[in-house]
Order: C-alpha cells, then structure tokens, then sequence
C-alpha cells in the first residue's frame, strides 16, 4: 500500500501524482489534504502517513509540503519510517537500494511535477538491495530507535 499526504503547498502537486498513480494502476490511499485549505497543518498529513507506514513493513509513503523539511521531521520521529527529501530521481534510487527509504518527501515550491513523477517511479520500482553491509545499517538504526 501507499500512502500519500501533502498540506496546501504540497496540494496541488500531490492530485497530479495522484493521477499518475491511478493512471498506472497502483494502489494507494490519499490521506489528505482533500482539499485546498491554506490554513492547514503539515504535521497532520505526515503523522497519518508516517504512522501507516511505521505499522506496515510493506507500505510506502509520500508526502509534499513546501520545503520538504517540515514533513520529513515528522515522518522520521515514527519508529521504522526512513524518510528523506528526495532531490533527483538516482539520489531516490540510492535511497531505495541502500537504505531502504519507506517514505518519499517531495518538496512542492522546488519541484516540478516531470521531476517529481520521475522521482515517485523510481521509489516505488527500486528495491532495496539487502547488501549485508545496508542490512546491517538498518538493524543499527532499529537498535536506536528501540533506546529512545
């Protein structure tokens, strides 16, 4: 499953991903905002989505706002969620291959919706790699996240 969420600067880019989602047939749930509201908070987009995503393994998030930053705080507070600001679509690969990133942030206001839907494929095609030196790194991090 994935899951999607963006505040009202991430709003307009998230329905264009959402399109191209549906479009090519994967199965995801849009977590809001559901519509424009420019007094919304980030912090509620990225709690819904980081939380889905810390409880299942399987699931992939997404999640938009202007800068990125403020959703990928959130979403990293979550035990489990790697999150990260993705740049360009082979820095998202990295992400993928080698540190099992379960969580896209997009920055809406630095983004274009070609780079964006370039970099959303890539995340959700790429595998991670299981190298035993990347297994290692996440059983590392689960280690402190359980002593914090």
């Amino acid at each position: 499953m994935i899951y999607i969420g963006g505040d009202h600067k991430g709003y307009k880019l998230k329905e264009k991903i959402n399109t191209w989602l549906f479009d090519n047939n994967y199965t995801f749930e849009d977590l809001g905002a559901l519509k424009f509201d420019p007094y919304d908070d980030y912090t509620q987009y990225a709690s819904l989505v980081a939380s889905l995503v810390s409880d299942n393994k399987q699931a992939k998030g997404i999640l938009l706002c202007g800068s990125g930053v403020g959703v990928d705080i959130v979403a990293n507070k979550f035990d489990g969620v790697r999150s990260s600001v993705g740049k360009q679509v082979e820095q998202v690969k990295a992400g993928r291959n080698d540190d099992d990133m379960n969580v896209l942030v997009i920055a809406a206001d630095f983004t274009k919706e070609e780079e964006a839907v370039d970099m959303v494929k890539t995340f959700l095609e790429t595998d991670f790699s299981k190298k035993d030196r990347y297994a290692k790194r996440l059983e590392e991090i689960e280690k402190l996240e359980e002593n914090n």
